[in-house]
């Protein structure tokens, strides 16, 4: 599967700009998100280095004959309804598991969307797992984990430094009107 994936990114045109994370716990953020093939790439970014990242999904999604191929792909179903069971569920994963990196859209939608989820930041410190800021940038083609991102106590603050660092890199969704780093850094 590495080979492959190499292989297809280089189809699709794509470059890896670095390793996957570390270590063994982390949450990546995947900005940004405005199309179902930000899973696809992002999926063999990681696995073209023999890695895996697991990724939330509808527990709906997960019948028959989707299961296996959805738990392959990373898949981990979850009850979007409730955030906050939502929340606990991937915080008893983190508390179970002994390696496990979790991709999340902050923005919660493949839509254009002012604001942004805040749940990856209350598991990440809940389970004391580094943050990195993860990319797919449609427009150089460029995929990474990007960089550790420092958490603090200010949830809002931690919030707009993130989108400040993804507005400052200039990434670009395949629908670039999907998405916005919000109205207040404009």
């Amino acid at each position: 599967m590495k080979y492959l994936s190499r292989f297809l990114l280089w189809l699709m045109g794509w470059k890896v700009m670095d390793p996957p994370v570390p270590e063994p716990k982390c949450i990546i953020l995947g900005v940004p998100h405005t199309s179902g093939w930000d899973f696809v790439v992002s999926f063999l970014y990681y696995r073209s280095f023999g890695a895996r990242a697991y990724v939330m999904v509808k527990k709906e999604f997960f019948r028959w004959p989707l299961t296996p191929f959805l738990k392959a792909m990373g898949g981990v179903p979850v009850d979007r309804e409730k955030g906050a069971t939502l929340a606990r569920q991937m915080i008893e994963l983190f508390n179970s598991r002994e390696h496990f990196h979790l991709a999340i859209a902050p923005e919660g939608t493949r839509r254009a969307t002012d604001k942004w989820k805040t749940g990856f930041h209350t598991i990440a410190r809940a389970v004391n797992v580094p943050l990195y800021l993860g990319y797919f940038d449609w427009r150089k083609k460029e995929v990474g984990r990007g960089v550790k991102f420092e958490l603090t106590d200010n949830v809002q603050e931690d919030l707009r430094n993130i989108r400040l660092h993804y507005k400052k890199m200039g990434v670009r969704g395949k629908f670039p009107d999907n998405f916005t780093t919000g109205k207040d850094l404009e």
